[in-house]
């Protein structure tokens, strides 16, 4: 049996979808009750209109939450697509920094080479000097078969499209 638990970001549109509920059975139940009082009186034109604002109201809520519920389902499945999808990279990460024989070092710089980063704030964030980071980004490019950050990149986009 598989436990789901309830997204952070959803707890508020379900608190308000459970108020808008609420109200809406309040004057649905209001609605049925002025009914029953007034319709012996003869009033059952306006109570009926009250009976039908609740009933829309009470659609209304019902449609919501059901936007809510498909709306919660999707960005589970995208989150889920994207879980994969970063595990699908972190394992060709893996397998061609192995097939090229990449050093630690080789493959964070890498790393943050495919992830967009300049020279200038790779070796800032490896506390190395701009010339090593040069140095290990030319020596992944050799490695790699590639000239450039942008040809890296392609290479790995172009393995998982």
């Amino acid at each position: 049996m598989t436990t789901r638990t309830l997204p952070q970001d959803a707890v508020a549109p379900l608190a308000i979808v459970a108020v808008q509920l609420a109200a809406a059975l309040y004057f649905v139940i209001d609605g049925v009750a002025d009914w029953l009082e007034l319709a012996t009186r003869g009033a059952v034109g306006e109570v009926l209109l009250e009976c039908l604002v609740a009933l829309a109201l009470f659609l209304a809520v019902a449609l919501g939450a059901k936007v809510l519920r498909d709306t919660l389902r999707r960005a589970a499945r995208q989150e889920e697509a994207l879980a994969i999808a970063r595990g699908a990279m972190a394992d060709l990460l893996d397998a061609r920094f192995a097939a090229w024989s990449l050093s630690p070092a080789q493959c964070d710089v890498a790393v943050f080479a495919l992830k967009g980063c300049s020279v200038a704030e790779i070796a800032a964030m490896r506390g190395a000097a701009e010339g090593t980071v040069r140095s290990q980004l030319s020596q992944v490019y050799a490695k790699a078969g590639v000239t450039s950050q942008a040809m890296l990149m392609a290479l790995f986009i172009e393995e998982l499209v």
